[in-house]
């Protein structure tokens, strides 16, 4: 009796990835993939991750302080995360820097988005939260404006990669004041 393989109609579907706030147990795996999606290139300003144990106080200070990083689980490995790290000056406590990054094969299926919009729905008390993102990185911006960013000005020259300069777009959304 032939064994009968499974059709694509008949596979099991993966579940999607679970979004979770970072927790200690987590920084490895966040770690990992900074470091995947650095070495692209194409998407991060650094080209390979910071040492462990710079990465692990640069997240565990930012938590203390109030940010907000979320991480997208896929079988128990991080595969994408979203971050608000709040400025440190008392006159700047209102804004936040927005990081955020998937890993490829997880890329084009939403995930992205979803990242954005639960770390979005956590910075309640953020009026203002801002990003640079390259300026051909058309799929970023195009997830950025649809979720209430704006261009505020390009950074001309902004990097340069094997002898190639990139501009980038300084983007931000700004919360409406309340009772305005």
């Amino acid at each position: 009796m032939a064994e009968s393989r499974p059709t694509p109609d008949t596979q099991p579907t993966q579940a999607p990835p679970q979004i979770v706030p970072l927790g200690r147990q987590h920084l490895a795996g966040f770690h990992r993939a900074v470091d995947r999606v650095a070495r692209e290139g194409r998407y991060l300003a650094m080209l390979e991750a910071p040492p462990f144990a710079r990465t692990r106080r640069l997240v565990l200070d930012s938590l203390k302080d109030g940010g907000v990083h979320l991480v997208a689980l896929a079988n128990d490995e991080v595969v994408g995360w979203c971050d608000l790290r709040l400025k440190a000056a008392v006159t700047l406590r209102h804004s936040a820097i927005l990081g955020m990054g998937v890993v490829a094969e997880h890329r084009h299926r939403g995930l992205g988005r979803r990242l954005l919009l639960e770390t979005l729905a956590r910075a309640r008390s953020l009026r203002r939260i801002e990003l640079i993102v390259r300026a051909d990185n058309t799929a970023a911006i195009a997830l950025y404006r649809s979720c209430g960013f704006e261009v505020e000005g390009t950074c001309r020259s902004y990097l340069r990669h094997d002898g190639v300069e990139f501009d980038a777009l300084l983007m931000a959304r700004l919360e409406p004041l309340p009772g305005v």
